[in-house]
């Protein structure tokens, strides 16, 4: 999608603090942390939000997680625990209609949130 900002990401064309990166996936840091730790999941094939996902994307929906699980063993937060969020619609507060996963640690995390 050409005017996505993280497809733009994804292919190289705007900078990030990339954590991860694989033909499927990149991780790079959130610009706008809302924690210590605060990094973010995306696939790289455009999908707008969690609502479009298909049975098809079940391999990289596991994918994500197995990537999400050993950033966060990587970062020392997986014994202390650490929050994945991902945000559909507006109502939501999903600002980018990419499909993105925050990674979210290293504080304490109130339930409900927000």
């Amino acid at each position: 999608m050409d005017d996505c900002l993280f497809c733009k990401i994804a292919a190289g064309e705007i900078p990030s603090s990339k954590l991860f990166e694989d033909d499927t996936l990149l991780a790079f840091y959130d610009i706008d942390p809302q924690a210590p730790v605060h990094f973010l999941v995306i696939p790289k094939k455009h999908i707008s939000s969690a609502a479009d996902l298909t049975e098809e994307d079940a391999a990289l929906l596991g994918h994500i997680y197995a990537v999400i699980a050993r950033l966060c063993k990587e970062l020392g937060v997986a014994e202390s625990g650490y929050r994945v969020v991902t945000n559909v619609g507006e109502d939501a507060g999903q600002s980018v209609k990419h499909l993105h996963f925050h990674v979210l640690a290293k504080r304490s995390l109130a339930w409900p949130p927000g």
